[in-house]
């Protein structure tokens, strides 16, 4: 299965094996993982949950959108749920192309899409508190130089 969501720890290589093929001159991987440092806030530990059947049906959405944009684009997306620690890996995002431009660009594509359709949201918890984080927008410029808004939970 290419599109995961995962209580488990994310295997790196698992998911860049989905994509390896013999046509493929170029894999780029995309590992989001827990930083401590938020806006000046100390966190402590995340919390990840998802709408898991929808969660996996977005991200193969995501894999069709690429498909359509980089025909020959071979993508695996694995998303941790659950309580995750500082350096603790939340996504995997493994592209395959021919080209190496255009395993970058689908590979920022998918990030920038898992933020804005895929219903996964974060509790941060932090020396003084907590908060889910989610619904946040922000303008992001993609190489088209075309700003979009995209919905933030990394």
């Amino acid at each position: 299965m290419n599109y995961e969501i995962s209580k488990e720890p994310i295997n790196i290589q698992a998911v860049i094996d989905k994509v390896v093929e013999r046509e493929a001159g170029a894999i780029t991987t995309f590992i989001g993982t827990v930083r401590e440092l938020t806006h000046g806030k100390k966190t402590l530990f995340l919390i990840y949950e998802a709408y898991e059947s929808m969660a996996v049906k977005k991200l193969e959405q995501i894999g069709k959108e690429i498909g359509e944009r980089w025909p020959d684009a071979k993508v695996a997306i694995t998303h941790r749920v659950g309580h995750l620690d500082i350096t603790d890996v939340a996504v995997v995002i493994a592209v395959s192309t021919p080209h190496r431009a255009d395993a970058y660009e689908a590979n920022r594509y998918a990030i920038e899409r898992i933020k804005q359709i895929v219903p996964i949201w974060k509790k941060e918890h932090w020396e003084n508190g907590d908060s889910w984080i989610g619904n946040q927008l922000e303008t992001v410029s993609y190489p088209t130089g075309k700003p979009q808004e995209e919905n933030l939970h990394e």
